[in-house]
């Protein structure tokens, strides 16, 4: 039999809540006392866990950098699965982009803080690429990462503003051509441009 659930700290439902409000409605948006009020609690309670505002954002962010869990699967198939993860969660109905782009657009790249934050996340993802693509004998492993974190971005813009998960799927379409072009195996025949046929071998 499964042990009950351990019960939340004061801190975790405070940094819960500010992380479901901050994300779907904004940060500049959502206040403390919206987030205190939602709990059922004071701002002063609220404060005595988090000194300001800023804190809060801060651990909001941190909760949300979450490394890449480990993996047997080939390298190759782990980089393209990066794709079909973002498709599935492209059709879930509380997406809402990536929450440290978001921060940053909203806050401004004066907010240091965030920022920092924001880039350590975004070259993690990289270094991830360049990891697996090191792995596969990728000749310039730090310029198709690069290639690749780009696909990851461009394609969570372009559902944001076409809300059309199959977005995903192109840009996995993308990521195998760069990766064939690197001599990459990614376990499937290139297909004919439709309306052209193969010169005969």
């Amino acid at each position: 039999m499964a042990p009950p659930p351990t019960p939340q700290t004061m801190k975790e439902r405070i940094l819960e809540t500010a992380d479901k409000l901050f994300y779907l409605q904004g940060i500049r948006a959502i206040g403390v006392d919206t987030i205190a009020a939602e709990i059922g609690i004071s701002k002063r309670t609220l404060y005595n866990h988090f000194p300001s505002k800023d804190a809060l954002i801060a651990a909001y962010l941190e909760r949300r950098f979450v490394h890449a869990r480990p993996s047997d699967k080939p390298p190759a198939e782990q980089i393209l699965g990066t794709f079909d993860s973002l498709e599935r969660r492209f059709a879930a109905k509380d997406f809402r982009g990536c929450p440290f782009v978001n921060a940053v657009a909203e806050l401004g790249p004066k907010d240091r803080a965030v920022k920092k934050i924001a880039i350590a996340f975004k070259e993690s993802r990289r270094v991830w690429f360049r990891e697996r693509l090191n792995e596969l004998g990728v000749a310039d492993a730090e310029a198709l990462a690069t290639q690749l974190v780009l696909l990851v971005d461009g394609s969570i813009a372009q559902d944001l503003v076409r809300d059309d998960p199959a977005i995903a799927r192109a840009a996995k379409e993308a990521a195998k051509v760069l990766l064939r072009n690197a001599g990459v195996d990614v376990g499937d025949a290139e297909k004919p441009v439709k309306g052209h046929k193969r010169a005969p071998q």
